[in-house]
């Protein structure tokens, strides 16, 4: 089974990712913020006894993994890889994860609510990554007793997620909306319709490769179908929008751009982050407007290219050391 990011190639050149997260809560034991160590253990065995037991098929692809067993360098690397939250990273003590073999599963036990359930899957399908974490909702549900009014749906920490806990959100690559200076009116646009943008890392992120995240704010007095029918709407607005910007780029001067991007990458000995994201960008770019037809995915070399994943694969090493394997790296992907 592949990652999220792997598929990615084969999916719309700007349709990048979808994820869907619900939060639920644990009936009898207080929100996060007011549990004891106590709490936080009895939360860990309740979970864990719901997924051993379970008899769902998919159930025995899940694995239960105590934060605290889960080293540094691999836990900002499943971060890198969209898997956790960067605060769920920092978070060890007494919290755990429950993730399928693909990673399209991860259930973060002991975040800002009781469970993070998500799904993550490359392109724009979102009904096929609703219906999964749907799934996965209505099973662990059956035996855990979740938080739930009559008036205000699923009870969660933070007021803006009650009623459905539903955040769903689709990751757009929009480089010539950026390059054009359109972007920034659209982002404000969307906002004040029941939408949020953020960057590639989620909330309190910056865009990194021209990667944009969209998802709904609303989760109260709407439901789940409605909530996904909104954000499909919004975002393929924005995709019309993106191709349409990129037809009226300068063939010559992008064709010039996206080379550039790739022989420096073919060549390059040394590589920061920052240089590596942009020059990827442009090769996804060029890939999408049928400039480049290298069999390679950038999106795949843009999350093993960061410095956490590289770490895991090759230890520990200092920000020059990992510039080198970066380089290294990429132009082996690109031969």
């Amino acid at each position: 089974m592949s990652r999220w990011y792997i598929e990615s190639s084969a999916q719309n050149d700007i349709a990048v990712s979808c994820r869907i997260r619900l939060a639920r809560n644990l009936q009898g034991i207080p929100f996060p913020a007011r549990m004891t160590a106590d709490d936080r253990r009895e939360l860990n065995n309740r979970v864990k006894n719901a997924v051993l037991n379970g008899n769902s098929p998919f159930a025995k692809n899940l694995k239960f993994i105590n934060m605290c067993d889960i080293p540094e360098i691999q836990r900002y690397a499943m971060v890198e890889r969209h898997i956790i939250s960067p605060e769920f990273a920092a978070k060890t003590d007494n919290s755990a994860i429950i993730l399928s073999e693909d990673e399209s599963i991860s259930i973060m036990i002991g975040e800002e609510d009781h469970l993070r359930i998500q799904v993550i899957s490359a392109g724009m399908d979102l009904k096929k990554a609703y219906d999964l974490a749907e799934s996965v909702d209505t099973f662990l549900g059956a035996s855990l007793n979740f938080a739930f009014d009559d008036r205000l749906g699923y009870l969660t920490e933070c007021p803006t997620n009650l009623g459905t806990g539903l955040r769903a959100s689709v990751m757009l690559h929009l480089p010539a909306l950026e390059n054009n200076g359109e972007i920034s009116n659209l982002i404000d646009s969307i906002s004040k319709i029941g939408f949020t943008v953020r960057g590639m890392y989620g909330e309190g992120s910056k865009s990194l490769a021209s990667l944009y995240q969209i998802s709904n704010q609303i989760t109260l007095g709407i439901s789940e179908s409605n909530a996904l029918e909104n954000l499909k709407v919004i975002a393929t607005q924005l995709i019309e929008k993106e191709q349409a910007a990129r037809q009226s780029l300068d063939i010559i001067k992008l064709e010039d751009i996206c080379w550039r991007a790739v022989g420096t990458l073919q060549n390059a000995r040394i590589l920061s982050s920052e240089e590596m994201i942009n020059l990827i960008s442009r090769v996804k770019l060029g890939k999408g407007m049928g400039i480049i037809n290298k069999e390679c995915s950038p999106i795949k070399i843009l999350i093993e290219a960061q410095p956490f994943m590289l770490m895991q694969v090759n230890g520990s090493m200092n920000a020059d050391d990992r510039d080198i394997y970066r380089a290294n790296m990429i132009r082996e992907a690109l031969l």
